[in-house]
């Protein structure tokens, strides 16, 4: 009798923990939300929400706190990333999964472990060096007066960050699909390319979309390689050679010597609050099309 009642102790004090995990991780993106919506309640003393979100003037001196530069400079980036990134992981993950040997696999997988484990300043380094020089011949090559430090430079250093990030999850999502699949296609008379096609990506679309909206979250909210390479001037950008000034840059560039100063304190705030939303409005609406998609 006392071991049984020493079990179901036990049970309900595990059921009780990891119920309050869960509670907390639930709990989590509110609580950031909150706290900073209520740091960034000094910025709307002066300032309407149109303002902060659509006007292009970033004068904090004189009390103007326009985040449109910012704003399009991380969406910019971010889909340059994503445009270079999203084919080459969709292609390697299926090469890997289902055409290279094992031993070569493994060799590729290893690569990309290590690629995932650089510290991303590392990355801003190698942009600096090879990607930004690279990209200032090429924009004179073509007439266009730049040096090399632009958002196409953000975008590629950025690409080459998220690669191990979503090639990892591409590729354990076609491992999970179920080999009889295959078997069976191959047997009806399909070729490899038709079965990967019709019956593996259709079975994996719902990962494949989870995987670059994942992809897309790390990206927007990457700062010190993008930092390093994107340009950092206030400006909209009109071309892929155009300097500009992401938000996450903007946060790391100005909380240091300016985070003191109570109104700077809250627009940069503000500005974690725009990264937290567009993620968070992000993931919902690719999650709501995932639902769509697993219906069908």
């Amino acid at each position: 009798m006392n071991i049984s009642n020493h079990r179901r102790t036990r049970d309900r004090v595990i059921t009780v923990l990891t119920y309050l995990a869960m509670t907390f991780v639930l709990l989590l993106p509110f609580a950031l939300f909150i706290g900073l919506a209520a740091k960034s309640e000094l910025l709307f003393r002066d300032n309407s929400l149109g303002q902060l979100l659509f006007s292009s003037q970033w004068r904090p001196s004189s009390g103007e706190f326009g985040f449109k530069p910012f704003i399009v400079g991380s969406l910019y980036v971010t889909l340059i990333a994503m445009l270079i990134s999203a084919p080459i992981c969709f292609l390697s993950a299926i090469h890997i999964t289902q055409y290279a040997p094992r031993k070569a696999a493994k060799i590729v997988v290893t690569a990309i472990d290590i690629l995932a484990g650089i510290p991303s300043v590392v990355y801003g380094v190698w942009g600096m060096v090879f990607v930004v020089p690279w990209l200032g011949r090429i924009a004179a090559s073509l007439g266009i007066q730049s040096n090399g430090y632009s958002i196409l430079a953000g975008g590629v250093v950025l690409s080459i960050m998220v690669i191990p990030f979503i090639l990892n999850i591409l590729m354990e999502i076609y491992r999970t699909i179920p080999k009889e699949l295959t078997e069976v296609s191959l047997s009806l008379g399909a070729t490899r390319w038709e079965t990967i096609r019709d019956v593996l990506n259709r079975k994996a679309l719902p990962g494949i979309l989870a995987a670059f909206g994942f992809g897309f979250a790390r990206a927007f909210g990457e700062t010190m390689a993008v930092l390093m390479v994107v340009g950092n001037v206030v400006m909209i950008p009109s071309g892929l050679f155009d300097p500009g000034y992401p938000l996450p840059a903007l946060i790391a560039n100005s909380f240091g010597e300016l985070g003191s100063i109570p109104e700077i304190e809250s627009a940069l705030m503000f500005a974690a609050l725009i990264l937290l939303v567009v993620v968070l409005v992000f993931n919902a609406t690719l999650r709501w099309l995932i639902i769509r998609v697993e219906k069908y």
